[in-house]
């Protein structure tokens, strides 16, 4: 009898755990805790090639540029995908204006990049990839504003912090 009731009671406690685990806002790479550049903080340099085969840098980013990283597999990433692209389409200065990281199994990368390319440049990387280096990026999903000398105006895992294509 006791050993059906702890085993009841260590079924509701995994319930628990995986519900909380399932709810969490973001994806976060190794188990640690959120990374995201802060406001102010320049990026380091980076050269990498879009999914179109276009050249890009951190100076070839236009001035009010914004960066996005999704990863698959991360359910937060793929709900903001679609608002993400709608927002995106907004922006006066186009796809040359975002820049968006897949990260992760390059396999598994070309329906997120399939979504993105319309709207931004869009660079499939491993997790140890040169722009998530100098991004120094391990949260998914990730939005960065960055300034024309490269640096981070606003950052946040949340579509709130990207400005309102209106205001510029």
């Amino acid at each position: 009898m006791i050993d059906l009731l702890l085993t009841v009671g260590v079924i509701r406690r995994l319930r628990e755990h995986t519900e909380l685990l399932a709810s969490s806002a973001q994806r976060v790479v190794g188990g640690g805790p959120m990374q995201l550049l802060e406001e102010g903080t320049q990026v380091a340099d980076f050269a990498a090639t879009t999914t179109d085969g276009e050249p890009i840098s951190r100076e070839m980013l236009p001035a009010t540029s914004v960066v996005a990283f999704f990863s698959p597999g991360c359910k937060p990433c793929g709900a903001m995908i679609p608002e993400f692209t709608k927002y995106a389409a907004t922006l006066p200065g186009g796809r040359a204006q975002v820049m968006a990281v897949v990260v992760g199994d390059p396999r598994q990368a070309g329906e997120y990049a399939g979504l993105l390319t319309p709207v931004a440049r869009v660079v499939t990387e491993g997790f140890e990839g040169q722009i998530s280096e100098a991004f120094k990026s391990r949260t998914y999903p990730a939005l960065y504003v960055l300034d024309g000398e490269g640096k981070v105006v606003s950052s946040g895992t949340e579509m709130t912090v990207l400005p309102k294509p209106s205001m510029r």
